[in-house]
């Protein structure tokens, strides 16, 4: 490993904590008496943001429907969220910020790399649920094929970025500056950038460069300035423009948005938006949504355009935020799995009832499992998808009885054909795993943060205790920091 990898990684890991501890010094008392009370705890909803209302999947009899199919989601914006709404802010974030799929997919999970040929990997276990004795966990995994950085695809990367006047605040426009400096500094000489303004006006600040000239790339990033109003006009459109204009055959071409959540971005209408995104993604042109600060974040908004683009949305709210994203974990930016859905089918003689655990926008008709013209989510090199089922069993279930059959399908490349992928699922140990107890633990803290009705005995306690046993060596510090939070989270119960 190069020095600078070893520096780098360190100081993610340094930063990780930072993100936490940080608020703590500048984080103000005044919030305590501006904050709602939700289930015994303060909570601040930060005036302005945006949720969608999350309903939460219920328990299905299996007798009456046996299938269960969603899209995946590779997304990590609600955990950022609720990380600055804890350490920064000192409150909860509220319920329909939460969405548990996205706490889960957070992290990177132990999962064995697909087999030769393969882009994907499938693997599956059960366990005892903690918050419910009497129920069963059942844990699927997949993960992306791991691409070597020197295979990885030549990047054509065109940023999209809000620098109206409500982005000048350090959390929002000067973050954003950073991260993109620190991804130049690991991208090859062919990868290529250009940058997109929008305020008062639209800009094309930076034609498409290649990195090979980083220096006028970062003179360019210098110039940003948050100033004026926003009016987007042609914004959202001249970034997939210059996307297809430069378009790089069998690369990595992407739009990159930063903004603190106006969408003011030249489009009338969201259907109109979201037409125009869902036609560019069809072209091979992906769409990542960075979301910066707080008050006026349109979260539901960048959701919603993002998996509509192909892509992904993140919300970053400290430094080592942007490094984790843009630098540490940039290959998933390298898409080896498209429109990725999972089925599962339960067995009515082991099983009486499931729930899925999040994954609420998502859930797919059963019909649109084997649809290739349903899109769906992207897995990236060497990316982890995690998903739970609470599960009700009959009298008949025991060790290595047949559970369910675990399906996926997959492009390999956008507008292909899918390619389907299989295991079978039997009733384990009554014993919860490394990867199984860290599951379990972000789940149920995300019910608890929820007050979910189906949190049973779930509670702050219970879920640092069970990420506590399924860290691992956490070379990163993501674990640590998880665990800090969901103890400063317990603190704020008056």
């Amino acid at each position: 490993m190069k020095p600078a990898s070893i520096f780098l990684i360190s100081l993610a890991s340094v930063l990780a904590i930072s993100c936490y501890m940080d608020g703590m010094w500048y984080s103000g008392l005044d919030y305590y008496s501006e904050a709602k009370i939700y289930n015994g705890f303060p909570v601040n909803e930060q005036p302005g943001d945006r949720f969608d209302k999350i309903a939460e999947n219920p328990f299905v009899k299996v007798a009456v429907e046996p299938k269960s199919t969603f899209s995946i989601d590779a997304d990590g914006a609600s955990y950022a969220y609720m990380r600055k709404m804890l350490s920064e802010y000192r409150t909860l974030p509220s319920a329909n910020s939460v969405r548990i799929e996205e706490y889960l997919n957070y992290f990177t999970f132990d999962y064995p790399e697909p087999a030769a040929g393969k882009s994907i990997s499938l693997n599956a276990e059960t366990g005892p649920c903690p918050w419910e004795p009497s129920h069963k966990l059942l844990r699927l995994g997949l993960k992306g094929r791991s691409i070597p950085e020197e295979d990885w695809p030549t990047a054509n990367y065109v940023f999209l970025i809000d620098v109206s006047g409500s982005m000048y605040s350090e959390d929002k426009l000067p973050l954003l500056k950073k991260g993109i400096v620190s991804m130049l500094d690991y991208l090859r000489d062919d990868d290529q950038i250009a940058i997109v303004t929008y305020s008062g006006h639209t800009e094309t600040l930076l034609k498409p460069t290649k990195v090979k000239n980083a220096g006028n790339i970062k003179a360019a990033v210098r110039k940003l300035d948050a100033n004026g109003s926003t009016n987007g006009g042609q914004a959202m459109k001249d970034a997939y423009t210059l996307a297809e204009k430069y378009f790089i055959e069998g690369g990595n071409n992407r739009v990159i948005m930063g903004t603190d959540g106006d969408f003011n971005v030249g489009v009338t209408s969201t259907d109109a938006l979201l037409e125009m995104v869902q036609n560019y993604a069809s072209k091979g042109i992906y769409l990542t949504i960075c979301g910066f600060g707080s008050g006026n974040l349109n979260d539901s908004m960048m959701e919603t355009v993002s998996n509509k683009g192909n892509g992904t949305y993140e919300y970053i709210d400290c430094e080592a935020e942007m490094i984790r994203i843009f630098v540490k974990e940039r290959s998933k930016f390298v898409a080896v799995a498209n429109d990725t859905k999972v089925q599962v089918s339960f067995n009515p003689e082991t099983v009486d009832s499931y729930r899925l655990i999040g994954y609420e926008n998502r859930v797919m008709e059963n019909d649109d499992f084997e649809n290739d013209r349903k899109d769906a989510g992207e897995i990236g090199s060497g990316q982890t998808i995690t998903a739970l089922y609470e599960l009700i069993p009959t009298s008949a279930y025991g060790k290595d009885a047949p559970v369910c059959s675990f399906d996926a399908r997959y492009k390999e490349s956008l507008g292909g054909k899918s390619t389907p992928e299989s295991i079978s699922v039997k009733a384990g140990e009554e014993t919860l795993s490394a990867n199984l107890s860290l599951a379990a633990g972000v789940a149920s803290f995300g019910l608890v943060l929820r007050d979910s009705e189906y949190k049973g005995s779930a509670s702050c306690k219970m879920a640092r205790d069970l990420v506590s046993d399924g860290k691992g060596e956490d070379k990163d510090g993501y674990c640590k920091e998880f665990m800090d939070l969901i103890s400063k989270a317990s603190e704020l119960k008056p």
